[in-house]
């Protein structure tokens, strides 16, 4: 079996089709996913970015939940220190009572700053906070009253799941190691933080899944995967670049980094543009291929050829 994960994080620079077209298409690409087996969605955040960058993810998720009926809504990954615990506990299980159970929370304390002084928040205190409120979020769930900053509060509806699930991101030790405390999973390309995280989840008594190296984060099919590059080319440029802007700037470890050429952007081994014979290969050796259909604003005309042919050429494959 391939596992099939759509992503989205809308962005638009400014040479790409119009936004409401890129939101049109993101919910009917979504469907088209849901209809044809894919997996899971991950939806993405961040805020005050030039291109438009997604800032409310769990608006797209609402408008996807009610256009699916199987797919995982994975919110991945969320700031949550930039919002408030209970409004977020709200949000959250109204999106997995829409979604009839298939909400996921992907935890992260980000690393730009801007943000953080956008919504006056703290960032040296992100850390910490994220577990707090992972916390709250947990009790939150519950449908039960509890002491909240020196008030009883209760969060109602209660979640379709028993709990929502909390996975985390993060790219140091100490983002691993809290994660193996208080999340039910992690996220990071690093082989060595995933053995943190796993060390410690399993000292705190879970049975965490084993490390998966990812395959890259954009997977196009192509016929004629050299024409198409052409296309993709200034739309991949710009997302590296956006990310790799952001990375240096948090001084953060990133799959993304500032590139100057075609050359170099394709050297990273991110973006593959790839024959469906060659998309089947990497689905041999990774189990999951990540769909990136609208990365950096690309030609919804171009991204429909692409998912048409992975559920034409290569999903057959793995039935």
């Amino acid at each position: 079996m391939l596992y099939t994960i759509m992503r989205f994080d809308m962005r638009g620079p400014s040479f790409s089709v119009p936004r409401p077209q890129l939101y049109a298409n993101a919910l009917e690409m979504g469907e088209y996913g849901d209809k044809h087996g894919f997996n899971s969605f991950s939806i993405s955040e961040h805020h005050g970015s030039d291109d438009g960058y997604l800032p409310s993810p769990l608006i797209l998720a609402a408008g996807l939940a009610a256009r699916t009926k199987q797919m995982t809504i994975m919110m991945s990954a969320m700031v949550i220190p930039l919002h408030d615990p209970l409004r977020l506990a709200e949000d959250l299980a109204v999106l997995d009572q829409l979604s009839n159970g298939r909400a996921l929370l992907v935890a992260a304390g980000g690393y730009v700053a801007s943000e953080y002084a956008m919504f006056d928040k703290d960032m040296a205190k992100r850390g910490a906070r994220v577990a707090e409120m992972i916390q709250i979020l947990r009790q939150a769930w519950t449908g039960e009253p509890f002491e909240y900053e020196g008030r009883t509060v209760r969060v109602t509806p209660t979640p379709v799941q028993k709990t929502i699930p909390i996975w985390m991101g993060g790219s140091v030790p100490a983002a691993a190691k809290r994660a193996g405390r208080f999340a039910d999973g992690f996220h990071t390309h690093v082989p060595e933080l995933y053995q943190i995280y796993y060390d410690e989840a399993v000292a705190c008594g879970k049975n965490p899944m084993p490390y998966r190296q990812p395959g890259p984060g954009f997977v196009h099919v192509a016929e004629d995967p050299e024409a198409e590059w052409e296309k993709i080319a200034p739309h991949a440029m710009h997302e590296m670049n956006a990310y790799g802007k952001w990375a240096t700037q948090g001084q953060t470890d990133s799959i993304y980094r500032e590139v100057s050429s075609i050359d170099e952007l394709k050297a990273t081994g991110g973006y593959a543009v790839v024959t469906p014979d060659e998309c089947i290969a990497l689905g041999k050796q990774y189990g999951a291929i990540l769909l990136h259909p609208l990365m950096g604003g690309l030609d919804p005309e171009l991204s429909w050829r692409s998912l048409e042919l992975y559920v034409n050429k290569v999903l057959p494959a793995f039935k």
